[in-house]
């Protein structure tokens, strides 16, 4: 089992920047996928990055350019630096661990965006 725990997510103006931190409980060893999604009210959840474990990262059209995942190995953390933040990036941010058949998932961090 693993335990993922996410933060740094509040209300932030349009234009502004966020960090998310997620924490796993412990070390992931071999193959994984880890990923940030995000669910805004009446909307399916989105997946908007992704991390393997060779450091590839992926990210979603509507966050391109703007948001960056990154990890660091040693915390067992990864990120989401959110830049140039709209109202529409208002939602739920969860992360989430795949590995083999185990899916692991936080419990979710609130960011809004309103001025």
């Amino acid at each position: 089992q693993v335990q993922l725990v996410e933060s740094g997510g509040g209300l932030v103006q349009p234009g502004g920047s966020l960090r998310l931190s997620c924490a796993a409980s412990r070390t992931v060893f071999g193959t994984y996928i880890m990923a940030w999604h995000r669910q805004a009210p009446g909307n399916e959840r989105e997946r908007i990055a992704t991390i393997v474990t060779g450091g590839a990262t992926t990210y979603a059209d509507s966050v391109k350019g703007r948001f960056t995942i990154s990890r660091d190995v040693a915390k067992n953390t990864i990120y989401l630096q959110m830049n140039a933040l709209k109202p529409e990036d208002t939602a739920v941010y969860y992360c989430n661990l795949i590995k083999g058949p185990e899916n692991y998932w936080g419990q979710g961090t609130q960011v809004t965006v309103s001025s």
